[in-house]
């Protein structure tokens, strides 16, 4: 008897279900509603994902975290001859914030010189991607793998000390 009163409340419970107004999945996803509309495109399409040749004496590494939330990122630069970021590539292992924001400083940093580079901000990400105050943290990761990487290249490109013998 107890079998036969839960097939119909199944029953019942679906017909309510088929016949509830549907949203379109669009506005159900979490992206769409709770982050800015450039947020959720670099999310969606970022730009300049994987990796460089991190032995390259030309390409600088940088690889920052944020224990408080588990954000890891990963950014590298290629300069050319001149001291030009003609390529950058980025890793991230986070929120779709921390995504947008290395996304966005790959970006920024190609076509400048190191020293230009070094000029980026912050707050110039967060501003460009709308974050919340909450979300801060993730424009300050980026700013941070760009400064390691720079730091990195410039490392890279003080002779070592055999070297230095050697001539």
């Amino acid at each position: 008897m107890a079998a036969a009163g839960a097939g119909r409340m199944r029953r019942a419970t679906s017909a309510l279900l088929l016949r509830a107004p549907r949203l379109p999945v669009r506005e159900l996803s979490a992206p769409a509603r709770l982050y800015h509309k450039k947020v959720v495109d670099h999310y969606e399409n970022p730009r300049n994902v994987g990796s460089l040749d991190k032995t390259s004496k030309n390409v600088g590494t940088g690889l920052v975290g944020a224990p408080a939330c588990g954000d890891v990122m990963k950014l590298q630069i290629q300069v050319d001859e001149k001291g030009k970021i003609v390529d950058a590539r980025f890793k991230t292992f986070g929120c779709g914030s921390a995504i947008a924001s290395s996304s966005l400083a790959t970006e920024w940093v190609k076509g400048k010189t190191v020293e230009e580079a070094l000029t980026i901000k912050n707050t110039d990400i967060a501003k460009e991607l709308c974050l919340p105050p909450v979300k801060l943290h993730c424009s300050m990761l980026a700013e941070d793998a760009i400064k390691a990487a720079l730091a990195d290249f410039k490392l890279k490109q003080e002779p070592k000390k055999g070297e230095v013998e050697k001539k």
